[in-house]
């Protein structure tokens, strides 16, 4: 709801606030006074086309700003796109801005911040509806009118439902997808898997292998040296040898001479003690070294067995990993993978069943949201002919066309393949025929003027419940009616009021008096220059405001205007009675 409006330096708008509540506000004055100026100025929040000729002359610039409280029938909508372009100001309003300069520049603002023109309009259609300029009018976009018929007929809670499970569907179709593309490669893979592991597996690989049997190639392939160097160790440690003695026989002689000293000096049983010591280790060494040579071989053919071997395992690295270890791990991952595409069978299997019972459930939930829909239809459609009949409009048509999308992929209804779409498998478009003898065209053909007017007034009446746009703006609604209808309209207007804020310019006084605010807008001249100034009226000042309307400040006017409040106020109370 728009609750301030302010405009400054715009056409002849030198500096307006207008302080708004809720219901029927009516704005009423002479032609040309700059009642429709307030509406220009409105659209130019919404995003309308916007150019520097508006700019009051002598002014640099015209800014116009609009606060709006959100009602919680467009609270979630506003709020995603105010937190999508981190707009989110005071919890529960919104405050629109626009600045227009001379020199050709416009300035767009979403709670004080700079946006582009595209966000200032996605923000201002889920907040006014300006009847009278298409732009800015949610009926004429296509896409409302099958959640407006929805909220009409109130299948909220299973549209709700069935978009809950239309979005699993998409879910799970998207994994068959992928499952699907993934199953071209499956089988070349699954060999090449088994194939891998069994090559690992068949290896019988030893962590520690590739390093004991690269010591033993070592050995095997200079046995005759390591013998020989052995064989010279051994008779240097242990055995005589021509004119001098082994080493094991020299330690034992010192030994001995140290035994024969100790009996003397006993200084010296620590190096006794240290001789045989040596003696010992000596013999161990020679043990250990004959224990050596006798492992030594010259075998050809083993060599060949470990060359082999360690050829293997080198091969096997090239391919998965370096060094044993990572070879295990490998074929370990290559049998989770493998595993896997078992899962992945099982899971297709999985999917494809859940996907049938999707498709089944949507297409019970669509087909009664059909049928719901055409009952409900059938019923908007002829309330709003006989809305259009209140208005003078008899003859008048209207429809709302329901259609399916015929899909070769579809679900089977009625005989027919049809698709499944996000709100079920129904289009909706409103036609409309607003006099005799024409065919019904879509509501977005239609050309603009009061009688289209009055053909949206008849549609929000009906729509009240269903549709969220809070404030509604009718400009030109009396253009070719009379005092009569123009009474009919001023009470269809205020019972619009109960579930919308709704703006009326208007020249008819049985319209006005129906008005829960009621502006004077008029014109005047001021040291040369003309200003549009704009006043609330109350009590006998609307009396006279009427009358004027009526055509003139005479005492029959007077009364008369009188009666239309009065008259209107019954109105009113016969309302809240039912």
């Amino acid at each position: 709801m728009l609750i301030e409006l302010r405009i400054q330096e715009f056409a002849i708008i030198e500096n307006l606030v207008l302080d708004l509540g809720p219901g029927l506000i009516v704005f009423t004055g002479e032609t040309g006074a700059g009642k429709s100026i307030i509406v220009d100025a409105v659209e130019m929040i919404l995003g309308g086309r916007a150019e520097s000729v508006q700019i009051r002359r002598g002014a640099d610039r015209a800014v116009i700003e609009g606060i709006f409280k959100v009602p919680s029938g467009v609270a979630k909508e506003t709020e995603n796109i105010l937190e999508r372009e981190a707009l989110v100001g005071d919890p529960g309003f919104i405050v629109l801005g626009r600045e227009i300069r001379r020199e050709g520049r416009n300035i767009c603002r979403v709670n004080g911040r700079i946006v582009t023109l595209a966000v200032l309009r996605e923000i201002g259609e889920w907040l006014v509806d300006v009847h009278g300029q298409s732009e800015h009018l949610s009926l004429l976009r296509v896409k409302e009118h099958l959640n407006l018929l929805d909220r009409f007929a109130h299948v909220e809670l299973l549209v709700s439902e069935y978009v809950g499970q239309y979005d699993d569907l998409h879910r799970v179709q998207g994994e068959l997808k992928e499952l699907r593309n993934a199953e071209r490669d499956t089988a070349q893979r699954i060999d090449l898997l088994a194939y891998q592991i069994n090559e690992i597996d068949s290896s019988a690989l030893i962590t520690d292998e590739e390093k004991t049997l690269a010591g033993e190639r070592i050995r095997l392939a200079n046995a005759e040296q390591l013998a020989e160097l052995a064989g010279q160790a051994i008779l240097a440690l242990d055995e005589d040898h021509g004119e001098r003695s082994s080493a094991t026989d020299l330690l034992a002689l010192t030994a001995d001479a140290l035994a024969r000293l100790g009996k003397v000096d006993q200084s010296v049983e620590a190096d006794l003690q240290t001789a045989l010591d040596l003696t010992e280790t000596a013999v161990d060494l020679a043990k250990q070294l004959r224990n050596y040579l006798g492992q030594i071989a010259h075998d050809p053919a083993r060599l060949d067995e470990v060359e082999e071997r360690l050829e293997l395992i080198h091969s096997l690295e090239r391919k998965y990993g370096n060094g044993i270890p990572a070879i295990l791990e490998y074929a370990e991952q290559a049998r989770e993978e493998l595993a896997g595409f078992t899962y992945a069978e099982e899971k297709l299997e999985s999917l494809q069943a859940e996907e049938m019972v999707l498709l089944q459930e949507l297409t019970g939930k669509a087909v009664e949201l059909s049928r719901r829909r055409t009952k409900a239809a059938a019923n908007l459609a002829d309330g709003v002919v006989a809305e259009l009949t209140e208005l003078k409009m008899a003859g008048a048509q209207f429809a709302v066309d329901l259609n399916w999308v015929d899909d070769a992929h579809g679900v089977h209804v009625d005989k027919r393949q049809v698709a499944l779409l996000p709100k079920g498998i129904d289009t909706a478009e409103f036609l409309v025929a607003p006099n005799p003898g024409e065919g019904l065209r879509p509501l977005t053909k239609i050309a603009s003027g009061g009688e289209t007017t009055r053909l949206m007034l008849a549609l929000k009446n009906m729509l009240a419940n269903a549709d969220r746009t809070p404030t509604l703006i009718f400009d030109e609604i009396d253009q070719g009616i009379g005092g009569r209808v123009g009474a009919i309209v001023g009470r269809k207007l205020w019972n619009l009021g109960r579930e919308h804020q709704v703006l009326c310019i208007t020249h008819l006084p049985q319209l006005a008096a129906f008005g829960d605010q009621h502006f004077n807008v008029s014109k005047q001249v001021q040291e040369g220059r003309t200003l549009t100034i704009t006043r609330p009226l109350q009590g006998s000042e609307r009396i006279v405001e009427l009358a004027m309307m009526l055509g003139g400040e005479s005492e029959p006017n007077l009364q008369s205007a009188a009666e239309l409040l009065t008259l209107a106020s019954s109105a009113h109370a016969s309302r809240v009675d039912k």
